[in-house]
């Protein structure tokens, strides 16, 4: 298996999709393994295709998709995995309809958090969730995952003599 296409959006995207601006709070990259581009519906290791989306406070746009090619299907090869891990490179959250052990192993190992979901949950439904989760009480790996990659400051303003 081989990342086959990359399409990364880079400006100027489609009137519905928000210009993201990393907010107070910070931004995060949630993927999603999917079939049909609409709903989350493959397993991690047979995924021909997986969404990539900028979350923040504010909301979500589409940032890339990609796409494998080659053979998906084969159990136990475990060489599949490694062009899928390398372009997941910097995302947060992964959700996913099934996903073996050892890829589980993998992921996690990334710094990836792995989210099983029901068969066919709409993506767009997942990402409004998301939004929702993050600006009412995350908890707290969620709070780690959205921080991840923004400078850490001390505001010496608050601390009290």
């Amino acid at each position: 298996m081989r990342l086959q296409r990359r399409l990364t959006l880079v400006a100027g995207g489609p009137a519905d999709t928000p210009n993201l601006n990393p907010q107070k709070g910070g931004m995060m990259k949630v993927a999603f393994c999917t079939q049909d581009m609409q709903h989350v519906d493959a397993h991690f290791g047979w995924a021909k295709n997986i969404v990539v989306y900028n979350v923040d406070t504010e909301g979500y746009g589409l940032a890339e998709t990609l796409q494998f090619g080659g053979s998906l299907f084969e159990d136990g090869n475990e060489d599949k995995l490694a062009p899928k891990l390398e372009a997941l490179k910097d995302v947060a959250i992964i959700y996913l309809s099934a996903i073996g052990a050892s890829a589980a192993a993998r992921i996690v190992a990334k710094n990836i958090h792995p989210v099983k979901v029901e068969a066919t949950e709409s993506i767009a439904g997942l990402l409004d969730r998301l939004v929702d989760t993050i600006n009412g009480n995350p908890p707290p790996w969620l709070k780690k995952a959205l921080n991840r990659g923004q400078p850490k400051t001390i505001d010496f303003d608050d601390e009290e003599d």
